[in-house]
């Protein structure tokens, strides 16, 4: 029988797993859609596609919050429903390599291989992985080697600002700032501009599509309610108004870039000069971003070919690969 193996980045909007078995990359949304508080409805993509649509009895929610553990039950659920897709019902003893953000307490750590435990999916071992770590591998470089590396990782709720260098992280920092904060500009904007409200998934897509927009030089239609006559309403929204609001989240997370730059030892400032900064996570593709982190830093900023899945990516590597074994450990208590 085959030795199973997963690595899996759990993200707030996202949660990537990595399979083993067929070389692969399960990209699904991390919610969970509770039907009468106890029955599971939907869970991943097609809780999603019922988000801000749902009667009351339904509620869905994202089980992460800031990249760490906000509803463990909910969250040990999601696990297991997509082993069970990915095993084909059939869950089998593996090994499983989790992503956790460095930032974070032993205790929030810890939360992560419980979830793994109590999940019920015949956890073999569990191992975890620095998320900065797998993300430096995922985008193709060799972390174990003496040159600095410097990853800004942009996700939905936090973004994860590190510098590695042989195998482990010289500094780091995790502000909350991502994804999220600039959906939320944009609705705040058209509210305050337009007196119209609109959702949550709405604001995502006119972020998402405005590299698009600005090449066919066409503003970014929205549907929704205007707050004055309580009616549905179309109406289109330039992109320079949506320039400016997302303007304040990205300068943020630039000047703590240099926070991070203006603490890292000399020797590895000269590597960041000469490889620069690069730039992945989901929330990093929003358009004018990297021009604006290479505008405020000076530095050149390599975009990531696969942002959403570059952890996912790495924890493969780390899997496949025994030269890469060795960034992967185990909390105390936990089997070896």
């Amino acid at each position: 029988m085959a030795n199973y193996a997963f690595g899996i980045d759990l993200g707030t909007s996202n949660i990537k797993i990595y399979n083993r078995a067929d070389d692969s990359v399960l990209v699904e949304k991390n919610m969970i859609a509770i039907e009468n508080k106890k029955n599971m409805f939907a869970y991943g993509n097609s809780a999603f596609e019922m988000y801000e649509k749902t009667p009351g009895n339904i509620h869905i929610t994202y089980p992460l919050c800031n990249g760490v553990i906000a509803d463990i039950q909910n969250m040990e659920s999601l696990i297991k429903y997509f082993m069970i897709d990915l095993m084909k019902g059939n869950i089998r003893s593996a090994d499983y390599y989790i992503a956790v953000p460095w930032d974070v307490t032993e205790v929030e750590k810890r939360a992560f291989k419980d979830l793994i435990k109590e999940s019920n999916v015949k956890a073999k071992r569990v191992m975890m992985v620095d998320k900065a770590v797998a993300d430096g591998l995922g985008l193709g470089i060799d972390v174990k080697n003496s040159q600095g590396v410097f990853v800004v990782n942009v996700g939905f709720d936090t973004t994860e600002i590190s510098i590695l260098s042989l195998g482990g992280i010289v500094l780091s920092k995790l502000i909350k700032v991502g994804g999220r904060k600039f959906d939320e500009a944009i609705k705040s904007a058209v509210r305050r501009e337009y007196n119209l409200v609109i959702g949550g998934k709405t604001a995502e897509n006119v972020k998402m599509s405005l590299t698009e927009l600005e090449n066919e030089k066409s503003g970014a239609v929205v549907y929704g309610r205007d707050i004055v006559t309580g009616l549905p309403i179309e109406r289109e929204i330039p992109i320079s108004l949506v320039d400016e609001c997302l303007s304040e989240h990205f300068n943020a997370i630039i000047d703590n870039i240099k926070v991070i730059l203006e603490r890292t030892p000399p020797e590895l400032s000269a590597d960041i000069y000469r490889h620069g900064i690069y730039l992945t996570g989901g929330a990093s593709q929003v358009n004018k971003f990297a021009q604006l982190v290479s505008k405020g830093t000076g530095l050149k900023v390599n975009i990531s070919e696969h942002p959403v899945e570059s952890v996912a990516l790495g924890l493969a590597k780390i899997i496949n690969d025994d030269n890469y074994k060795s960034v992967a450990y185990a909390i105390e208590g936990m089997s070896k």
